[in-house]
């Protein structure tokens, strides 16, 4: 059985940028990363990722076999724009996504010719570099709604046994601004990340909790816009009920991140 799990994805390609600041802030993250696979039951046989960077107006399932990558960033040095990562497409466990969510009542959509968007091939250039794993990217709902997100886990949930890695990508703190700010300390992103732990703690009450996010302490300080929260409640939904273990823990330019591991 794969356990599921909630990732930060750092900043556009920061993990292929020159040394400097910005790489030396994001170092941690890419060393958890950089070890992630060693840590695993297993090597899975797929992956399944839901990035904070694809939203549709149902969850959409890309059945490419040999998807390009989608440089969505900005800004940055010209070699992140010729980064590679060619890890297959599986159109099989697309099929089998499509038919958990079906059987759940969930409408879906295909795709094909999209690329991996950078939540997919930044982490997990460094998390899987041979790139021999078939993946597979499920995307948000436009509606952004919690329980709808934690619905998705929880129709995907028999793939952990299918020994399926499921990886929910963003960021528990994502503020552009506040990420830039200068500050050094920001009391309300310590207090959503002091939340999100207490939360993930309790399986009990973590799905309720979970929808009522956005009465949480410094939830709007965290999340402006909630889609790099969400891949987070998919990961949970997939493991209901079960024991949430905090797997990264770091501060990135003052704010707070944590990632977590279920099941």
């Amino acid at each position: 059985m794969q356990p599921s799990f909630f990732i930060n994805h750092g900043g556009g390609p920061c993990f292929f940028l020159e040394p400097g600041p910005m790489r030396r802030a994001w170092a941690p993250l890419e060393a958890y990363l950089a070890g992630f696979a060693a840590r695993l039951p297993k090597q899975p046989d797929a992956l399944l990722v839901i990035s904070g960077h694809w939203e549709d107006r149902v969850p959409r399932i890309h059945f490419g076999g040999s998807p390009s990558l989608l440089y969505d960033y900005g800004g940055f040095p010209p070699h992140t724009y010729a980064l590679e990562w060619s890890a297959p497409g599986s159109p099989a466990l697309a099929a089998r996504i499509a038919t958990l969510l079906d059987d759940a009542g969930i409408e879906t959509a295909r795709e094909t010719t999209r690329g991996w968007d950078h939540g997919v091939f930044i982490p997990l250039k460094i998390a899987f570099p041979k790139a021999e794993i078939p993946v597979v990217q499920l995307s948000l709902q436009q509606n952004l709604d919690p329980e709808a997100h934690l619905a998705l886990g929880r129709a995907l949930a028999p793939l952990r046994a299918e020994n399926v890695l499921i990886i929910g990508s963003g960021q528990s703190y994502h503020n552009i601004g506040g990420f830039f700010s200068g500050t050094t300390s920001d009391p309300a992103a310590e207090s959503f990340d002091r939340w999100l732990r207490t939360t993930m703690n309790n399986p009990a009450t973590r799905e309720q909790a979970l929808r009522d996010w956005r009465h949480a302490p410094g939830a709007r300080a965290a999340h402006p816009r909630e889609e790099h929260l969400l891949p987070l409640m998919v990961a949970a939904g997939a493991a209901t009920g079960e024991a949430a273990h905090l797997d990264f823990a770091d501060t990135v330019l003052g704010k707070p991140l944590s990632g977590y591991r279920f099941g």
